[in-house]
């Protein structure tokens, strides 16, 4: 199932974040996005259009995003697995399964500026 709010915000500008776009472009191949939200969530509806626009922005295809919809009681996929608390989550990982970086909603800044960030420090 698909997010709703992963839907780009059209009114989004690449060139005002082209450090994150330019980092997310730099891995958009060999790195995945696990994002977990609901589109009943204003936490998710605030941030997750505009990391929906950056990871088109930076050419992320389509099969390295899942977007996982949980329910109001946030159950759903992955949830136990990946010990989803809070939404969004955005867990990046390698082709191997394994975590590079985690955001979670409460982070203080944009998810798409956050994970770039942590990604230069990590990668």
């Amino acid at each position: 199932m698909s997010l709703e709010t992963m839907q780009p915000n059209p009114t989004w500008d690449a060139a005002s974040y082209e450090d994150a776009v330019d980092t997310l472009t730099a891995h958009n191949d060999e790195l995945t996005y696990k994002v977990w939200g609901g589109d009943w969530c204003k936490d998710c509806r605030k941030l997750l259009p505009d990391l929906g626009a950056a990871l088109q922005a930076a050419e992320v295809p389509d099969e390295r995003i899942e977007e996982i919809a949980l329910d109001k009681d946030k159950q759903g996929p992955g949830v136990e697995e990946y010990d989803i608390e809070y939404i969004p989550t955005v867990v990046v990982e390698t082709d191997d399964g394994e975590e590079v970086v985690r955001f979670v909603e409460s982070e203080d800044l944009p998810p798409a500026i956050w994970l770039a960030e942590q990604l230069d420090k990590e990668l």
